[in-house]
């Protein structure tokens, strides 16, 4: 994601905490809604726009340009090596995972059965693998984009297929916010890669939708966890009544996605 877009995405994750509609602000900078819209929409805004736009909403034109380098990406995955030393110990992969979910060093001491101490030292150990940049009174700043994702195949990819993705569909799925969808298909290769683009714009929604409420009070958020299966598959139990004809492989693809609460 470009600088422009991070500075854009910032800007209006303020302006919707100031409650700044489209409507509003293009009242208040003398322009027309729809054309607020094709501004933000076509990214096209200079700093004095920019600046005015803060000054119509009241924010501050700082807070933009600092949370917008707070959040500047960088790395998608981590290293074989910084994997392999998260899963290596159980509480440094927990505390990972909550610094992936933006908790505070409160909300998991908190949260989980870590002392203080405890959790200051698996936050310096982060630091050091470079997953996040501490800093003083034990807040830090990721150091990965927001299109962050285990490695293919990777440790800790591994670890989730071994124990967590039972675990995780032992769920109902039947509370608010939550669905589970198993959708199988015959499509062609490049409708299938399609299909992934989706999906990756979808994860890519989700994390600017996790940076937005970010300014919402604790209670006011719940963890949710999406797992997104996308392959050539088919149940074993329903390939075993195949005829024998139809034994050979076929392009059998199936889509599963899950969102469900923490």
């Amino acid at each position: 994601m470009s600088s422009p877009e991070l500075l854009l995405n910032v800007l209006r994750a303020e302006l919707r905490a100031a409650g700044v509609t489209y409507k509003i602000l293009a009242e208040r900078i003398g322009m027309s809604e729809s054309s607020v819209k094709r501004m933000f929409g076509q990214k096209d805004m200079n700093l004095s726009r920019l600046a005015e736009i803060c000054k119509a909403a009241g924010i501050a034109l700082e807070d933009v340009f600092r949370q917008a380098a707070d959040v500047t990406p960088h790395s998608d995955t981590l290293t074989l090596e910084q994997e392999k030393s998260l899963i290596a110990d159980a509480k440094l992969l927990l505390v990972a995972i909550s610094c992936l979910g933006h908790w505070t060093l409160e909300q998991i001491v908190e949260t989980y059965e870590l002392s203080q101490a405890e959790c200051v030292l698996h936050l310096i150990a982060l630091d050091k693998l470079e997953l996040i940049e501490l800093r003083p009174n034990n807040r830090y700043r990721l150091n990965v984009s927001p299109a962050f994702h285990w490695r293919p195949d990777g440790p800790v990819q591994q670890f989730f297929r071994d124990h967590v993705v039972s675990d995780y569909f032992k769920g109902t799925f039947n509370h608010t916010g939550e669905t589970l969808l198993c959708v199988p298909a015959r499509v062609s290769d490049r409708s299938a890669m399609e299909i992934v683009q989706k999906i990756q714009h979808l994860a890519a929604e989700l994390a600017r939708l996790q940076q937005d409420d970010r300014r919402l009070k604790p209670e006011e958020r719940d963890g949710f966890t999406l797992l997104v299966g996308f392959q050539s598959w088919e149940f074993s139990a329903l390939t075993a009544l195949r005829r024998p004809e139809t034994k050979p492989e076929l392009p059998r693809t199936t889509h599963q996605i899950g969102l469900k609460k923490r």
